[in-house]
């Protein structure tokens, strides 16, 4: 706090004493000014933390002196203060980028308030921040002790996210290990709990969540029914937390009417998890009643080409006779041409655009040193996600269906892991090529590490007899005893999917409506 210092400009700057010298009671270091003119030449000479800036003042004005401010210390936080309430004033100031107004006449503790506001309120946050997860950590640790149900598992997971985004700015480095440790425990939990009841909700033998296969069904379906343009965005790859990363920037055009979680079927990869949301079947059931639009790993040709096809069959299985647009988003040309044909997409009851950003991010974090530099952790990885968000064509397509009457759904098909633990596996050379999950022949791993099913049990398609599919859980991934070490430093610490995780299994389906 003793080294915070202000700069407090006003042209009665006399009548303030008794103010400054409340703040340098409490340790603040300030520099009063009487003219706009003095505050810039001050600031030229001397680094000061926050600017108390009198919007009546001779000469140069408060606003006036504000611009300059801005254009030469664009960070440096600007308090107005002002006598006057009139709207025009206010917006004067509010589009110069002050960071905070008051209205005189002023009190000292609204002065010393508004101080540890724009000076120490990363510090406070923090600490707060700290304390409230150090009362929290022994609830949650409690709830690891239960035997949680599906539900319970989505909560937690919400409250695990929250605090990974709360404690990812925090000070105290101890206290985010702390965190990572019940991390780590609660996906290791969850990992047993999806392996014990994963089969049992395949074969209706248990309660099952909402999944890949019913998601678009009990979720989409009835607002279909709603009368207004329903457009499914799906953004490949896209986790919870960095859903709730982006909520605010895009909550300034829509309310969010529903922010749901559900389960996805494994392997989480697109080939399996998205067909299988599509077709609201699983893969070998995909394969057995409409095999022309399945392609096995095996076999050559896109692996999810037939998305639109599978969806129109889905929807015509539950009585939808309505047609539907399809598009997918590759790169940011061919997203900006999709935006000019809103007014097209706007006469279809059903537009399914995809968008591949997050996927191809993941891959290049995994091939790019650069990348992997930008992207180095989750707290990177979601403001990083958050950049693209800004400036990408899907923000423009949802800038542009803000002033329409529709239905917005963003989802995906599963998310992805921070791997970080090998797991040894041999296998022939046809081996799904996957680090998360394995299927081929001759497979040769140990049972205790990865979570094992035969193809029938787990309805995927059975490319060998005898050959059962093999997970990693947790931030496992496999690896080839042939150049070991350096497969695995290639590979470590990337982000991956196909395999059993929270981050992997349970995604996001949000529904939004404009505000206007």
């Amino acid at each position: 706090m003793s080294n915070v210092t202000i700069l407090w400009a006003d042209d009665e700057i006399e009548l303030l004493k008794p103010h400054i010298l409340f703040l340098k009671d409490k340790g603040y270091d300030v520099i009063p000014v009487q003219s706009g003119r003095d505050a810039l030449d001050e600031l030229e000479e001397r680094r000061a933390d926050l600017v108390f800036l009198d919007e009546q003042m001779p000469g140069l004005s408060g606003i006036d002196t504000l611009r300059i401010i801005k254009e030469r210390w664009p960070q440096l936080p600007v308090v107005m203060i002002t006598k006057s309430e009139e709207e025009h004033i206010m917006e004067d100031a509010l589009g110069g980028k002050i960071s905070d107004y008051l209205i005189k006449p002023v009190n000292p503790n609204q002065i010393l308030l508004t101080v540890k506001k724009h000076t120490e309120l990363r510090r406070l946050q923090s600490e707060h921040s700290t304390m409230n997860y150090q009362q929290q950590f022994r609830e949650i640790g409690m709830q690891l002790g239960g035997r949680l149900d599906w539900q319970e598992w989505i909560e937690l997971y919400r409250r695990l996210v929250y605090w990974d985004i709360e404690l990812a700015s925090t000070d105290d480095p101890s206290i985010h290990d702390i965190f990572i440790s019940q991390k780590e425990e609660a996906n290791r939990q969850f990992c047993r709990y999806y392996e014990e009841h994963y089969q049992g909700w395949l074969s209706g033998s248990d309660e099952k969540p909402l999944m890949s296969t019913t998601v678009l069904r009990e979720n989409m379906f009835p607002l279909l029914k709603e009368g207004r343009p329903t457009f499914l965005l799906v953004i490949d790859n896209f986790r919870y937390d960095q859903w709730k990363f982006v909520q605010p920037l895009l909550e300034q055009y829509y309310r969010v009417e529903r922010d749901d979680i559900y389960y996805t079927i494994v392997p989480t990869t697109t080939q399996f998890a998205r067909n299988a949301m599509f077709a609201g079947l699983m893969p070998s059931e995909i394969e057995k009643k409409y095999p022309q639009y399945w392609v096995n790993e095996d076999e050559q040709g896109w692996k999810n080409q037939y998305e639109s096809e599978l969806l129109g069959e889905q929807l015509r299985r539950h009585g939808f006779g309505l047609k539907h647009s399809y598009n997918k988003v590759l790169n940011a040309q061919y997203g900006k041409r999709l935006v000019d044909r809103v007014p097209e997409l706007m006469q279809s009851p059903l537009n399914v655009i995809i968008y591949n950003f997050i996927d191809m991010l993941s891959h290049a974090r995994t091939d790019s040193d650069i990348v992997r530099e930008l992207a180095d952790d989750e707290k990177a990885y979601r403001s990083l996600t958050l950049s693209w968000m800004e400036h990408s064509p899907l923000m423009e397509m949802l800038q542009a269906l803000s002033e329409k009457d529709v239905n917005i759904i963003i989802t995906t098909d599963h998310g992805s892991v921070r791997i970080d633990r090998p797991v040894r596996v041999k296998g022939d050379r046809d081996i799904s090529v996957n680090l998360r999950y394995k299927q081929g022949r001759l497979l040769d791993y140990d049972p205790k590490q990865v979570y094992e099913g035969d193809a029938a049990k787990l309805f995927l398609p059975r490319r060998h007899v005898t050959s059962p599919y093999i997970f990693c859980h947790e931030n496992d991934f496999f690896a080839y005893p042939n150049n070991y070490n350096e497969y695995v430093k290639y590979y470590m610490n990337t982000f991956q999917h196909g395999g059993i995780s929270m981050e992997e299994c349970l995604v996001p389906f949000i529904i939004m409506r404009p505000k206007k």
